[in-house]
């Protein structure tokens, strides 16, 4: 059944216009203004088919995403991505080293299952905006903007649409 899912994706170009896109990017920027961290957002349609032969998770290819972009060059290692996988309805979050104890994973959890009830009632785009402010709000009580934490756009905040 996957595999069908997979083949049949529809466009993540599809469901996430360029306006849309545009939308999340601004959120991105207003929520990087309360803290230091970086957040991007990445979407992918579906895996390669080499990936779904080999049984490649969601999470695998989360934390692959968040090798290719970079998201962990950051000076004080507090990146995170967002990663939805359309073809199998997931969202991953993945959060560099900096922010490993500090935010604890059911924070995380807690942010995934919002966002996926959210994408279930049938707005995908409120469901990122909605991921991307939890995000921030989690980011600015650990690295609040301010002179202890400067505030530096290390990483672009524009979305990326994968593969």
């Amino acid at each position: 059944m996957r595999w069908l899912r997979h083949l049949c994706s529809p466009s993540a170009h599809a469901r996430f216009p360029a306006s849309g896109l545009d939308r999340i990017a601004h959120a991105i920027a207003d929520g990087e203004r309360l803290h230091a961290g970086q957040v991007m957002f990445a979407v992918e349609s579906d895996l390669p088919l080499s990936a779904l032969w080999r049984g490649v998770t969601p999470r695998e290819r989360a934390e692959h995403a968040f090798a290719v972009l970079r998201t962990w060059d950051t000076q004080a290692n507090n990146g995170v991505l967002v990663y939805l996988l359309l073809a199998d309805h997931a969202i991953e979050i993945v959060a560099d080293r900096g922010l490993h104890g500090r935010i604890a994973a059911a924070q995380w959890r807690r942010i995934c299952e919002d966002f996926s009830r959210r994408r279930r009632e049938g707005d995908l785009e409120a469901a990122v905006l909605a991921a991307v402010a939890e995000i921030s709000a989690l980011l600015a009580q650990h690295f609040p903007a301010g002179p202890r934490h400067p505030r530096d756009n290390e990483l672009p905040d524009q979305p990326h649409i994968l593969g």
